[in-house]
């Protein structure tokens, strides 16, 4: 399919704008791995102008334009962008299908969750100006307090290729919402549709400087925003490996982060299921989003009594995605985002062999398909807890399994791991996964399914995957302080000090 690729500039101040030392970097069709257009490569200099514009939306009149604006008319940007994010979908659609690789169907949703991830926004932002002076209870009737909600300021949201426009969204939608001011700077990897976002804003007539957009690599981009003393906070989707350099920068000026990293999820399947429903489950919880997905279930747990016949269904289903260009009818897998991704999933296999797993099922490139960055759902067994394959992050479609006896020998297993985002167990007995989802240590807990995501409830991670939660209520409280004000009520004096005129 024929997808007309724009090219775009950086997004400053509400106008396009050339990169100031004019760089561009190629885009490449995961699929066919030829260049299809470029992107412009922002520096530090871009990031000043990005981050002074930004200062200025702020401060425009006083505040009255946008940061201390009622939530009602935040919200009215929110639904236009929304909008005519609906009316683009079918084109922002295609345009993430090529840029990240995922499967048009994919990226449909994808685009549909953009618009009602706005749409949310806007009714929280309506809904803030009703949650401002909440009174505080006190012990003593000369007191009277209430909190107050102000926007953050100038926040730095950085955000990864494999859900670019949606992952980009859960934090512009949000902070925005909250009345801060953004400089989104999406993965070189994947910018197109972020890039596109800016088109939306421009034509919803968003305040200029209330979203400025870069495109760019992370050294040369994302450093500089991360470190910049006239951001006030830092939101970050990535690895833990960035995540850290992330905090090292902003705890140079006690600036706060919230981080969401890598995952090395769990998925416990109990001898009780569905072996057809488990099986379908498992698969999507690993291989959705061509196994991109940093709360992907990729270690999978199954009981002993189960796990052959449950293998042998997993291997079919497996076996049954279509692989292939994303634009092919039908495609439930398409290629890796890069070759260096590519090339990171093969070594993990070959790693994983050579430490004396087995390869089940998958673990190549698919015979058809002789060019794109493509590998074949992957299943490993005869793992142990000491290979590279069950402790380290793959973003890609491989999953590592292991089987286990006792639910308490389950939970152990699960808990084997520095990650903590998401979680699955599979089960007809729902006290047991009540129980079970108690003892899991991490931030979701899917029972009887894998990876559904609703933008009215909290996502984010324990441990090294982060802290800090988005989406729902918590996801604008990200982008919220907190004042507290106390006032003195009593017509009488304190008394703590003798009065002068007492002396």
């Amino acid at each position: 399919m024929a997808v007309q690729v724009p090219s775009r500039q950086l997004f400053i101040d509400g106008e396009w704008r050339e990169p100031i030392l004019k760089e561009r970097l190629p885009t490449i069709n995961p699929a066919t791995e030829e260049i299809i257009g470029n992107i412009p490569a922002a520096t530090a200099e871009d990031v000043e102008l990005a981050v002074a514009a930004a200062r200025r939306a702020l401060s425009r009149n006083k505040g009255k334009d946008w940061a201390t604006a009622p939530g009602a008319v935040r919200a009215k940007y929110l639904r236009a962008i929304a909008a005519k994010v609906t009316e683009r979908k079918t084109e922002l659609a295609k345009l993430e299908a090529i840029d990240c690789g995922k499967p048009l169907d994919e990226a449909v949703w994808d685009i549909e969750d953009v618009a009602g991830c706005f749409e949310y926004y806007a009714d929280l932002a309506e809904g803030l100006d009703a949650r401002q002076k909440a009174p505080v209870s006190l012990p003593m009737e000369t007191f009277k307090s209430y909190v107050l909600k102000e926007p953050i300021g100038v926040v730095g949201l950085i955000t990864p290729w494999n859900y670019p426009l949606l992952m980009a969204t859960w934090k512009v939608a949000p902070s925005l919402a909250a009345g801060c001011a953004a400089i989104l700077k999406p993965s070189e990897l994947a910018s197109i549709t972020c890039l596109e976002l800016a088109k939306v804003v421009k034509g919803s007539r968003l305040p200029p400087g209330v979203l400025n957009i870069l495109a760019g690599l992370g050294p040369e981009a994302g450093a500089p925003l991360a470190s910049h003393p006239d951001v006030d906070k830092i939101a970050f989707t990535g690895s833990s490996a960035t995540g850290s350099k992330i905090m090292a920068a902003a705890a140079q000026m006690v600036k706060p982060v919230s981080l969401e990293l890598g995952g090395k999820s769990p998925i416990i399947v109990f001898e009780d299921v569905d072996l057809d429903k488990a099986a379908e489950w498992t698969a999507f919880g690993c291989f959705w989003t061509n196994g991109q997905i940093c709360s992907a279930t990729s270690r999978l747990i199954v009981h002993e009594n189960i796990a052959r016949e449950f293998l042998d269904r997993l291997v079919k289903w497996t076996k049954n995605i279509k692989i292939s260009d994303p634009f092919e009818e039908g495609c439930r897998l398409g290629p890796v985002v890069s070759g260096g991704q590519y090339e990171k999933v093969l070594k993990f296999i070959s790693t994983a062999k050579s430490e004396g797993a087995t390869i089940l099922s998958g673990g190549v490139r698919p015979e058809h398909l002789k060019k794109g960055f493509f590998v074949e759902p992957t299943i490993i067994t005869d793992v142990t807890t000491s290979m590279q394959i069950w402790r380290e992050e793959v973003f890609g479609p491989v999953l590592c399994v292991k089987t286990f006896r006792t639910e308490e020998e389950a939970l152990e297993l699960a808990n084997d791991t520095h990650y903590g985002l998401g979680a699955a167990v599979i089960s007809n007995d729902l006290e047991r996964c009540d129980r079970v989802s108690k003892n899991l240590q991490a931030g979701i807990v899917w029972v009887n399914c894998s990876q559904p995501c609703f933008c009215q409830a909290p996502w984010g991670g324990n441990k090294r995957s982060g802290f800090g939660r988005e989406l729902g209520e918590w996801g604008l409280d990200n982008y919220l302080s907190v004042k507290q004000v106390t006032q003195y009520v009593s017509d009488e004096p304190w008394g703590w000090y003798r009065s002068p005129s007492k002396l």
